[in-house]
Parts: structure tokens; sequence; C-alpha cells
């Protein structure tokens, strides 16, 4: 039996010491005890990927690299699985975790602060915008229309913060937004596609998934694709890869699922949920509705018992409910969906070839080829185009906020356990004030992030860059979740050996992409200004 003098010594105070709660046995009557964090996150992560970056690979490969997306969501469950394991045993979220190891709170506040550098910028409400902007002009928006675009920008950013300010958890609210999202996302595009895209394409999407090894080739003028293994073995050599086009591949896989500091989030749900030992913890009350709601500083952990061990496993299978069965397949879905319809309609819109021209034409490709497809009547085609358009805003408004979200819950969590002050002078209900504070705080921010992006850049280019280095962030913290979970758990409750190899494989993969990317990309670039200097 494992006694509390046995707790590691770490870069914080150590935990304290409670009971694991019992969990209620999984069952259709309580499912809604056990759906939550995984809808959450897939409401979440059904965003820029799915709807922008998956439609413009899908219209360029077809279904040939979806295959990218599967090995970025199959690790991503082994990531995600990693974060619950820790929230499960001491309540707390990762980041806290990070705190606890040498060298200390303050080093890793600043490997985190670069790592979530992408969160800086407001990629998906400029999108959002112009989708916006489509449906008061009844056309897509175009280079005449930018002041339009970026006034509401601005205003997209302020109304994503509402929905946060109510609800008593915050959790709470964002379970009931991301529900309400993905029914209406997935609902729409299963009917349309059902109904309307040939089984051709159908195979094309799916079949994709599994054709592992395809990559971009130049065929002559046109982008094809090669298969690395068929191609060795046929010709005895590898395929000359078209590079050209590797940030678009790299951000494919950045937003497929989750990706970057978003997927340790789930630890922060699975304690807001009341999960394991987060219903010892408490949760981030929201403005309004929240008086009763408590957060502790610090994380409580059980003892090593039969009892509790017993109780563990059955909390571990909510964990594998919610990441087999609902956050997977869900990924799975609103990665094929989106590109199902693109597939279909997308060549039927003149923005088709001007993506490189007008950048937020991504956003709304699908909605206007649609709209002149030779499949409806003019009638039912501007009916389509405007319910495409609205169920596009429910794609990257939700998303925003839950940036927004995602960035104040972080930062809130590493400052209220990690700070001496707040743990000394803040009440366990004084969590909003740091988590509000942080919040607009930040709202400002995107607004000034985006007008420098609105007039030095551009929504592609946004989407393109958080994309990256979203992949840089968790390749990076799938070593550093592995080496927490290794070294501060006990013996009992720590990953096995191909949970360990999983999360080797996700850091190896996420940081190989990032490697590709800059060595491609931004290598050439940099070398360039050191020889001109």
């Amino acid at each position: 039996m494992t006694k509390t003098t046995e707790l590691p010594e770490t870069c914080l105070p150590t935990w304290s010491v409670a009971e694991l709660p019992e969990p209620k046995p999984l069952g259709l009557r309580n499912w809604a005890s056990f759906i939550g964090p995984g809808i959450v996150m897939m409401g979440i992560q059904i965003g820029g990927g799915e709807w922008l970056l998956g439609p413009e690979v899908t219209a360029r490969y077809g279904g040939g690299l979806m295959w990218i997306a599967t090995v970025a969501i199959v690790l991503q469950v082994f990531y995600n699985l990693e974060c619950a394991r820790y929230a499960l045993y001491c309540g707390e979220p990762v980041m806290t975790g990070f705190m606890r190891k040498r060298p200390g709170p303050m080093a890793w506040i600043a490997v985190v602060m670069i790592l979530n550098l992408s969160a800086l910028i407001p990629a998906l409400s400029t999108n959002g915008a112009a989708v916006m902007a489509a449906i008061y002009l009844d056309r897509p928006p175009g280079v005449e229309d930018k002041w339009l675009v970026t006034m509401l920008a601005y205003i997209c950013l302020l109304l994503v913060a509402l929905p946060v300010l109510i609800g008593g958890k915050v959790y709470n609210m964002l379970q009931t937004i991301m529900t309400v999202k993905v029914a209406i996302v997935l609902g729409f595009c299963l009917t349309i596609g059902a109904l309307f895209v040939s089984p051709t394409h159908w195979w094309n999407v799916f079949s994709g998934f599994v054709q592992f090894g395809n990559v971009p080739i130049k065929n002559g003028d046109k982008d094809g694709l090669s298969n690395v293994f068929l191609h060795l073995w046929r010709e005895g050599s590898w395929p000359l890869i078209e590079l050209g086009n590797i940030a678009v591949l790299g951000a494919f896989a950045g937003y497929a699922g989750g990706g970057g500091l978003a997927n340790s989030t789930y630890s922060n749900y699975v304690r807001d949920k009341g999960w394991g030992m987060g219903q010892q913890v408490g949760a981030i009350a929201s403005a309004v509705g929240g008086r009763d709601i408590t957060l502790s500083h610090l994380g409580k952990v059980f003892l090593i018992t039969p009892d509790n061990l017993r109780r563990w496993k059955n909390w571990w299978k909510y964990i594998l409910t919610d990441q087999l069965i609902v956050w997977a397949p869900g990924c799975f879905m609103g990665m094929a969906l989106p590109a199902l319809l693109s597939l279909e309609f997308a060549h039927y819109s003149e923005l088709y070839n001007q993506t490189d021209k007008l950048d937020w034409s991504r956003a709304m490709i699908t909605a206007d080829g649609i709209r002149h497809a030779v499949n409806f009547s003019p009638a039912t085609g501007a009916i389509l185009w405007l319910v495409t358009l609205f169920v596009g805003l429910m794609v990257l408004l939700p998303s925003q906020m839950s940036i927004v979200e995602d960035f104040s819950r972080r930062w809130t969590d590493v400052i209220w356990s990690a700070s001496p002050h707040a743990r000394e002078k803040l009440r366990d209900d004084q969590v909003k004030y740091i988590y509000y504070t942080l919040l607009f705080s930040y709202v400002l921010w995107t607004m000034v992030a985006a007008y420098l992006f609105s007039t030095y850049g551009t929504p592609k280019l946004m989407t393109d860059i958080v994309a990256n280095l979203n992949n840089l962030a968790i390749g990076v913290t799938a070593f550093q979740l592995l080496w927490v979970n290794l070294t501060l758990l006990p013996q009992e409750l720590r990953p096995r050996w191909y949970h360990q190899a999983g999360m080797v494989a996700c850091g190896l993969f996420y940081l190989g992409l990032s490697t590709l990317v800059f060595v491609t990309r931004q290598w050439p670039a940099f070398q360039q200004l050191l020889f001109r200097s």
C-alpha cells in the first residue's frame, strides 16, 4: 500500500490525499455521466483543418492523403489517454504536472509560452468573418470587401467570449455549445453526402484513410500522388516528392483531430467533468451562476489499495469509451464528411482555382459550389448556399471561442497552481478572477493580431502558421507528458509499453513534420537572409 510519505517530491507543494470516488456504472441509464470531454474536444476540433484545409487537400489530391489524418488521430488518442491518466490520478491538468518537474515552474512556463504562440493568432475568426460577409452580401466577398471582413472579424472576437460568462461551470457551457455544433455540422454534412455525393467520392475519401505512404508529386503541371512503398518496389528508388505544398500538408496533419496544446486541455475537461480525482478538486466557475463552485490550487491523490485500483479501472473505462467510441470516430467523420462535399461540389465554384488570390475563399468554396451545382435548381441552390454558410459559421466561430477559452484556462491553471502568491492569497472560489482577466486581455490581443494580419498578412497565412506551430507543440509535449506519467504516478498506474510506444511515435511524427516544414519552407529564406547580410 502506498503511504503519504512515499509521494514524490516535486517543484510544487506535495499533493494531499483523499478517497478516489466511485464511478457510476457505464450504461444507457448513465449515458450523460460519461459523455462529456470527448464531445467537447470533438466540437472544438471540427474546425480549421476539417472545414478549411481538409477540402483544399482533397480538392487537389482526392482522398489519397487522408491517411495522414488516420495517423494523426490515432497518435492523438495515445496523447489524450495520457492526459486523462494524469488528471484521473490527481485532479490536476497536465500543465500543472509539467510545472512539478525540474527545472521548476518558471522554466516550464517559458517553454509553454513559446509552444503556445499559435494561440496568439486568431485565424478562425477571420475566416468566420468572411463567411458572415458572404451571408450579408449574398456572394463571396472580394478584395474590395476587405474592410467589411475586418470589421466583422473584430465583432466575432468579442462575440465568442460571451458564452463562457454564464453556465455555472465554464465547462458546462462548452459542453452544450459543442454538442449542438457536432449535431448540426455532422448532421448536415451526412445528409447532403448521403443524398447527393456519388459513391465514387465516398470510396475515394474513406479508402484514403488507409492508403498509407501516398505522397504528393508533380506530374507535368498537375499535382499528383505516388505511393512511396509501391514506387520503391517497382522502380527501386524513392519517388521525387513535391515539397512545394509541404506547409499545407503539415497544416492538414496539425488540424486533423486536435493538435498543439489543445489536446492537453483534455485533462482540464476530465477534471471539470468530475471524473476520477477531479471530483475532489473542483472546476473553474463562470462569471454568472458559479458562486458555489470552487477549485483547489493543487490536486489530490489516492492511496493504492485494492478497492481504489478497482475504482481506477472503472474510471479508465470512462476514458476509453470517451476516446474510442466518441472522440476518435467523430474526428474521422469530421475530416471525411466536409471532404466529401468538397470533392462533389467544389469544382462548380469560380473560387476553386482562386485560393492563392483570395485567401479567405477556402471558407466558402463548398458553399459556392453547392450554389452553382447542376444537381440543384437555382432556388434550391440559393437556399443550400445560405445553409452551408451557416454551417461554416457553426464550425469556425465555436472553435475560435474554444481557442479563447483554452488559452485563458491553460494560463489560469498555470498561475493558480504555480504562483505562491495565488496559492497563499486567493481563496478556492476566486479562480474566476484570474480566468476572466486573462480572457478579456486575450480578446484585446487577438483584435490587435487580427489588425496586424489583415494589414500585413493573410487569413491563409494565419491558418498555416497556427497548424504548423501546433505540430511543434504536440511533438515536444508528447515526450514531456510521458516523462511526467512515468515518474510522478505510482507504478501500478503508469502507462504500459504500448502506451509508451504510442507517445514516442506521436512525438516523433509531429516533430518530424515541423522539422520538414522548417527545412523546406523556412530554412531557404533564412539562408537568403544570411547571404544578403
